[in-house]
Parts: structure tokens; C-alpha cells; sequence
């Protein structure tokens, strides 16, 4: 790190009432706040204590006086077809209409709004106008189990259900209707109202009477459409977003208001250099924390255009994202490592098509960014590649490169440094000790979070403080539960999930650099590794990989002569004992709909198990082709 960052991330450890005092003049405060942190009941504090504010308010209203008539949001769905685009002034009056309907419904302060809905305008109006009221949102994925989503809606017991009649994914239509009527039959807690948008992708939609109402017919019946912001305490909770691949009682990340709204809004000048008036483009979804901060909350709160869009990366074609960023010049573009391996896949000429010469950073989180990856893209796009990593509990970078402090040297595979107000270290997960350079160590921080991180765990505070706090013997810290090591100059470098640790005859080895390294053999696209039982090993490795070329393997010999080439490779690179033991190919992996790899499952199937939880599976050919392969292999042993 060099010193002008060393700098400023020291002064935000060391004297981070100063340093957030300064960070806080980015938003309205409609009180002030009476004390910048307390954390005298460490793990827990409170950011800009006695603060009154509104999210909504810096999001919308307080831009109205400098850019009503700019585009907000600009809404693009290639699954129906459509575009359209909202001023500030359209957004506020938007808003505006919604908070008026929950308010009928009685929704007010405090309350929870449970928001199940696609990649549709509404979908923000709903989460800007809860926030509006003081009230909380949970926005579940759309698309979500039903089993899943009742056990939220017994969790957060909203008051209203916001929800859509259909969404849709590769020219399919999924009803959401029956997925929320299925849920809230197996939901304890029975919601006062579910309000529906009608898109007309629906037309046998069940309506359940006195329950269930037409939003448009809600809107039609307003009398008042303005409502003013509820100014709330810095640290009443905004929203409720729960983890995705819990068991048991659901996970509900609680985030505050004002240190959240301060956080994001510094975020985008020091991180994501997003200036007001450009355009950013995030291609997450609103169900995930990265949807929440950046699809909706920081581009707004810069006074930025954001688009929302609905479809995949390769659907009409694979330069529908590129198509975007030269229509709408997009500056700033914020996606998924698992988008650009599906990308990577198709013809290098969609990238040359079009003019991104207003691109000027391309940002990558969710999950780490291999070096192949990360070299196609950078050489493709001439401009910076930034990987950052951070969580749902985060709800912002906790190691980034930040351009808008200083413009640091990228290595790839490393999300760069520690990112302001976070005091990250590697600990021995033992003796919670920090760890020496280029030793491996679980990526900790130590309290108090900076603004914007979770607060608690909805009404469980007691879970929030063992689940987090509890992981490093006497030593007070919070556990990423990710392995990482840091390098002589300071880059750090994720290695995977402290629970996806391989150990081979005592050795212990992270999945992520056995992929890595597998993932650098020149016909490999995407490969994911995972740990099964072995009589004498304790565990082996075994990698499963799709192909840039299926047609490379004709016939059992191609395939093994293919597997013990890439067996090789990462013994090669990380020495024999890494070497996976067997090496199996699949057209495509099992996936959330996120794009997190469902590693646990495909190692159940691997050992003959059942897979588990599968709600969030997002398409089961890849789970069959972990299947077929296995079958396959042990057909022929």
C-alpha cells in the first residue's frame, strides 16, 4: 500500500471520529448527530448517534433542485423487450405514489415491507418508498423457493408482500404468484396485504379476496401522492437481507440508515470514481447485497443515472452489455466474475462491436476473480479491472483498490488493500494471533466495523455476537470465515471459505488455488474443486470443469488424456499433493442465482449423498451433469 492510502486508511483506524465526521458531510442530516461512534458495548456500535435522516431523501429528493429533469434510472429488459426511463423528478413522483399506497395499506415506522420481485422499476419504486416511510425492507430474490421464502416471511413478519405476477429468465416466464400463495400457506405469519404489479405475463394469476390488491388499481384510487420522509435515528434499520446457504432459522443482515447511507456515498468518489451525471451499471440483481448498495442505494445517492436491467449477458446476443454501456456511456460498470467467464465462452468480436470509449473502470465482486479471467477482459477492454471483496454482512468493499484516493498498481487475483475504516488482519484461527506475511490466515476485522456493516442479526443479537465474534479464542475480532495471505506488498489475496479447506494426509489445501490453477490450462473455461472422502487420504480433491471447446473430447481416451493433462498443470503449480484425483467434465456447473458455484452439493453427489438444500439452484442441468459424470466414472472403475 502506498503511503498516501497508507495514510488515509491509517487516519480512518486511528481516528475514525474525525475521519467519519468529514465522511458524513456527504449526506443531509436533518438533526445532527450528537456523537460520531459509540462502541462502548463492543462488538456492537453505533454510527452518528442522535443523527435524524432518510435514505430516501439523499437518494431522490435532495437532487431534485440540481438535476430533476437528468435521468435516475434507466430500466432495460431484454426479456420483454423494453426500455424505460425515469428523470429525478419521475423517480420522486414514482416514490412518491408507492409510499402513498403502503402508507393506506397502514404501513408506517418500523414496520416490514417484504419485497419478492424481478428486475422491474417497481421493484426500486417499492424499496425507495419503504425506506421513505421509516419502514424496512426485505427484498427476497424473485424466483426464491417457496419453502425458503416462508421461512423469511416468518422471520422479518412483514405487514405487506410487494410482489409482481411473473418474472422472466431466457425468454421464460416464472409466476411469482403462486411461489408467495405457496409461501404463505407454510408461513406461520400471515401478512396483512400482497400488493401485485400486473406486467401481463400472468393472465390465470390466482387473486386471493380482500388480501390481495392490483398495485395500478391502488395507484388510480390515490388521492394524496405526496408524502413527506420520516427522519429517523442514524441507526434505525433500513432493510433486512438474509444470507443466501443458511440452514435452519434464517440470517437476517440488519443494516443502519445513516451509516450506511455515509458509507456509499463515500464509496463511489473513493472507490468506484462514479462522478454525478455519468451513468453506472450494475448487472447484479436487487435480491443480492450488491443489488441493494449498487444497483439502487450509492449511484442514486452520488446523483448518478443507474441502470436496472432485466436479462442475461448473452441474450438477445453477447454484446447486449456492451450494446448498453456505448448507448447510455456508461462510465462505471460493476458485474460478476461468473458473467465474464459465460462471456469469455462466446466470440471475441461482440467486445470489438462497439464504442466503450466512455468505460473507464470495470469492477468485479461476489466471489474471487481468477487470473485468466481477469488477464481476457483487462486486454479486451483496455481500461482497469478492480476486483473488490466484500459480503452481504458488509454491505460495501472491505479490500478494494481505491482510483479515487490513489491510482495503485492492480495485480491480478488480489483485491487489492484494506479499504478505509476496515482494520483487516489474518489471524491464526487457533490463537486468533495475527499471521506473517505470505502465511495463510482467515480474513478478519477488528471492531468496530465502519459505518454501513451489519448492525445485528434481525432480533438475535446473542447469534449475531457468536456467529461473528466467536472465532478466534480470547481475541475480540470479526470472521470473514474466508482464508486469505497478504504478500511482501501488501496485496491480499482470497483463497476461499475456511469451510472449503481440503485436508490431504494432514495437508491442508484451499479449493480456490487448486481452481486457480486448473483454470490456467488452456482449454479450461471454468472448473470448481471439492473435497471428497478418501479411506486413506482423509479427503482428495476432485475438480470438475467445463471446456471453452466440448468438442476437444470425442472419446474416453481425449478424456483421460485431457484429465491427467490438467492433473499435471496444478502439479506443476502447487506440487503433487495437490494434484486432484480425478478430473471430470460438464457442459456446465450448479449454480445459485447469484453465480456462486454450489460446491456443497455437487461434493455430496460426488460422495454419493443427498445434495441438500437446492433452493437456490438456479438451473438443474448443471447438478445432471455432476451426476452423469460421477455415474459415468464409477461405472468404469
Amino acid at each position: 500500500m502506498s503511503h498516501t492510502l497508507q495514510a488515509f486508511h491509517r487516519r480512518s483506524i486511528e481516528s475514525p471520529d474525525a475521519f467519519w465526521d468529514e465522511q458524513a458531510r456527504r449526506i443531509d442530516w436533518h438533526t445532527p448527530y450528537r456523537q460520531v461512534l459509540d462502541d462502548s458495548q463492543p462488538p456492537f456500535r453505533r454510527w452518528f448517534v442522535d443523527g435524524t435522516t432518510n435514505l430516501c431523501h439523499n437518494a431522490v429528493d435532495r437532487h431534485l433542485a440540481e438535476r430533476a429533469d437528468q435521468a435516475a434510472l434507466i430500466h432495460i429488459s431484454t426479456e420483454t423487450g423494453t426500455e424505460r426511463q425515469y428523470s429525478y423528478a419521475e423517480l420522486h413522483r414514482e416514490v412518491n405514489r408507492c409510499a402513498a399506497v403502503l402508507s393506506k395499506l397502514g404501513v408506517s415506522k418500523g414496520d416490514r415491507v417484504l419485497i419478492y420481485m424481478p428486475m422491474i422499476p417497481e421493484a426500486i419504486f417499492a424499496m425507495l418508498a419503504t425506506v421513505r416511510l421509516g419502514a424496512i425492507h426485505s427484498v427476497v430474490f424473485g424466483g426464491f423457493a417457496s419453502a425458503s421464502l416462508a421461512t423469511r416471511i416468518d422471520d422479518a413478519q412483514p405487514k405487506v408482500i410487494f410482489t409482481a405476477d411473473a418474472g422472466m429468465r431466457g425468454g421464460k416466464h416464472i409466476p411469482y404468484k403462486p411461489l408467495v400463495d405457496a409461501a404463505i400457506d407454510l408461513a406461520g405469519h400471515k401478512p396483512e396485504h400482497v400488493v401485485i404489479v400486473e406486467r401481463g405475463l400472468d393472465p390465470d394469476m390466482p387473486i386471493t379476496q380482500c388480501r390481495d390488491l392490483i398495485y395500478a388499481t391502488l395507484l388510480g384510487r390515490l388521492e394524496q401522492t405526496e408524502v413527506p420522509c420520516e427522519w429517523v435515528e442514524s441507526n434505525h434499520p433500513s432493510y433486512i437481507l438474509y444470507t443466501s446457504g443458511t440452514t435452519g432459522k434464517p440470517k437476517g443482515v440488519q443494516r443502519d440508515t445513516g451509516g450506511y447511507a455515509v458509507a456509499l456515498a463515500a464509496s463511489m468518489e473513493n472507490i468506484y470514481c462514479g462522478a454525478p451525471g455519468e451513468t453506472f451499471f450494475c448487472t447484479s440483481d436487487i435480491g443480492w447485497v450488491v443489488g441493494h448498495s449498487y444497483i439502487v442505494y450509492a449511484p442514486l445517492l452520488r446523483g448518478m443515472t443507474t441502470i436496472v436491467y432485466e436479462g442475461l449477458p448473452t441474450r438477445p446476443d453477447p454484446g447486449v452489455w456492451w450494446s448498453i454501456v456505448e448507448k447510455y456511456r456508461v462510465s462505471v460498470m460493476f458485474s460478476a466474475p461468473t458473467a465474464l467467464r459465460a462471456l469469455k465462452k462466446q466470440d471475441p468480436a461482440w467486445l470489438k462491436k462497439y464504442d466503450l470509449s466512455s468505460l473507464r473502470y470495470l469492477f468485479m465482486a461476489g466471489e474471487p476473480l481468477d487470473q485468466p479471467t481477469a488477464d481476457w477482459i483487462t486486454a479486451e477492454l483496455g481500461v482497469p479491472v478492480v476486483d473488490n471483496y466484500w459480503q452481504t454482512e458488509t454491505g460495501w468493499p472491505m479490500l478494494s483498490a481505491m482510483p479515487g484516493i490513489e491510482k495503485t498498481p492492480l495485480k491480478n487475483g488480489s483485491p487489492s488493500f484494506p479499504v478505509y475504516g476496515y482494520n483487516v488482519q489474518l489471524l491464526n484461527e487457533v490463537t486468533g494471533q495475527p499471521v506473517a506475511r505470505g502465511e495463510k490466515g482467515v480474513i478478519a476485522v477488528l471492531p468496530p466495523l465502519p459505518p454501513g456493516c451489519l448492525s445485528t442479526i434481525w432480533q438475535q443479537d446473542e447469534r449475531y455476537v457468536n456467529t461473528y465474534f466467536h472465532s478466534f479464542g480470547g481475541t475480540l475480532a470479526y470472521s470473514s470465515f474466508d482464508w486469505g495471505t497478504q504478500d511482501e506488498d501488501g496485496y491480499f489475496y482470497v483463497l476461499g471459505r475456511t469451510d472449503d479447506v481440503i485436508n490431504v494426509a494432514g495437508h491442508r489445501l484451499g479449493t480456490r488455488e487448486i481452481e486457480e490453477a486448473a483454470s490456467n490450462h488452456s482449454a479450461i473455461a471454468e472448473v470448481a474443486v471439492v473435497g471428497v472422502a478418501d479411506a486413506l487420504k482423509g479427503q482428495v480433491p476432485v475438480a470438475f470443469a467445463v471446456l471453452k471447446d466440448p468438442s476437444l473430447i470425442h472419446d474416453d481416451a481425449q478424456r483421460e488424456a485431457l484429465a491427467r493433462d490438467v492433473i499435471a498443470m496444478v502439479g506443476r503449480e502447487l506440487g503433487a499433493i495437490a494434484n486432484p484425483s480425478d478430473v471430470m467434465f460438464v457442459t456446465q456447473l450448479p449454480k445459485t442465482r447469484s453465480g456462486k458455484v454450489l460446491r456443497r452439493s455437487i461434493q455430496a453427489i460426488a460422495e454419493g449423498r443427498d445434495p441438500g438444500d437446492l433452493t437456490t439452484l438456479d438451473d438443474p442441468t448443471g447438478l445432471d451433469q455432476v451426476r452423469q459424470a460421477v455415474a459415468a466414472r464409477h461405472g468404469t472403475d
